[in-house]
């Protein structure tokens, strides 16, 4: 499992610009299971992202895909963690 953490490099009037195109993608990655929770940082200067992928190659290649990448917007920090403790509803997303 990974933490994608999204920090603004551009100001906000340019993230603004993508922020459409963001949505859309993350939507992708929620249909394609890949995605389990993300948002904005307060103050905004980026977001997180958890993710249910178990592979890293993996992960940065969508990664790859993110508008915000592409146009250079945000860089990316990928923590991979293990999950030993967690909420029973969160099982589900465990991948063992």
């Amino acid at each position: 499992m990974f933490i994608i953490h999204v920090n603004y490099i551009k100001p906000l009037s340019e993230v603004d610009k993508y922020i459409a195109d963001h949505a859309k993608f993350l939507d992708k990655q929620y249909a394609n299971n890949n995605f389990i929770v993300s948002g904005r940082k307060n103050p905004r200067t980026g977001g997180i992202i958890l993710t249910s992928i178990s592979e890293r190659e993996e992960l940065e290649h969508i990664v790859s895909l993110d508008p915000f990448f592409v146009n250079k917007i945000a860089e990316y920090e990928i923590i991979e963690f293990v999950p030993t403790k967690y909420d029973e509803g969160f099982k589900k997303f465990i991948k063992e």
